[in-house]
């Protein structure tokens, strides 16, 4: 088995193709992707390398490498062969045993990752739960009670947006969150010239006392994919002067209430499982589990 790099990145339709037949074969089979936005954000635009793994003619897996991180999937007919272990031995001859700090996500917590984990000494550091609940007319048909001062607003784009206070405000509440409170301006961007980006979707929460049009405090950003019956609390965050008073919860139902009007039937998000707050505001409001993610990660050597 070999293990190839047709494209810098997924510009190359043929190459494309026959990446996401792998991903795709994968998500039918697992029910869930087998690679996260953020990694194919990063294949897209060339800051990590997509690959396939190739048996003959045959394309048995896909991968995403670089930059410290490895995502890697076999394809359904071609599991329980050795194709991962063997793609993973390449990879740190071809990298001169990648010696750094190196993570790996394990989406679904599938067994047989666990064990490559294992194998390559690679331990688990985060979970991320993948959570889920059906909408109704009832959420559409819900007022939120917000904090005295503070309206719901949707987000402006340039010129004169709100882009540059957004991307404050987040770094602020995921000061500690490796990826998400990393997120600049050109992140936005990238995201914002997505097919799914709504402005109307990200939702807003502005203190009307500081001022026109007033500070954001509070965001939910929704996500729903052209075409697509389920919807995503993509991002919610609070400033945290203003937590405490309830502000998370109003959020949530507007952004209930606007997938809803949408026309989504269920939505689903993300969330680290040691987050109590955010977990405990999330099942309240009637998600349940779907699905779990573990990102494993080996120290540098």
């Amino acid at each position: 088995m070999s293990l190839t790099l047709s494209a810098p990145d997924l510009s190359d339709t043929a190459f494309a193709a026959r990446f996401h037949d792998v991903a795709d074969a994968s998500a039918h089979t697992d029910g869930y992707r087998p690679f996260n936005e953020q990694a194919m954000l990063d294949a897209r635009s060339g800051r990590r390398s997509p690959q396939l793994l190739i048996e003959g003619e045959d394309a048995v897996g896909a991968a995403i490498f670089g930059r410290g991180e490895i995502d890697l999937v076999v394809h359904p007919r071609y599991r329980r062969r050795g194709h991962a272990t063997a793609a993973l031995r390449r990879l740190f001859e071809d990298e001169g045993g990648m010696s750094g700090d190196l993570t790996a996500w394990a989406h679904g917590d599938h067994p047989a990752a666990r064990r490559l984990a294992d194998r390559f000494g690679f331990s688990a550091e985060r979970t991320l739960l993948q959570l889920e609940r059906p909408l109704t007319d009832a959420d559409a048909e819900t007022t939120p009670e917000l904090p005295s001062g503070l309206i719901i607003d949707t987000f402006r784009p340039a010129p004169a947006g709100d882009a540059a206070e957004w991307v404050r405000l987040n770094a602020l509440v995921f000061a500690t969150h490796p990826e998400q409170g990393a997120i600049t301006e050109a992140d936005l961007a990238d995201r914002m010239d997505e097919p799914w980006f709504d402005a109307g979707d990200l939702l807003l929460a502005r203190d009307t006392q500081a001022g026109e049009p007033g500070r954001i405090v509070g965001y939910n950003w929704l996500k729903i994919e052209p075409g697509a019956t389920l919807g995503e609390i993509y991002v919610l965050g609070v400033h945290p002067d203003a937590a405490g008073a309830g502000l998370g919860r109003a959020l949530m139902l507007a952004g209930l209430r606007r997938l809803r009007e949408r026309g989504c039937t269920a939505v689903e998000l993300y969330v680290e499982a040691e987050s109590a707050g955010p977990v405990r505001l999330y099942r309240s409001l009637g998600f349940a589990d779907r699905t779990v993610d573990v990102q494993y990660r080996r120290a540098p050597r």
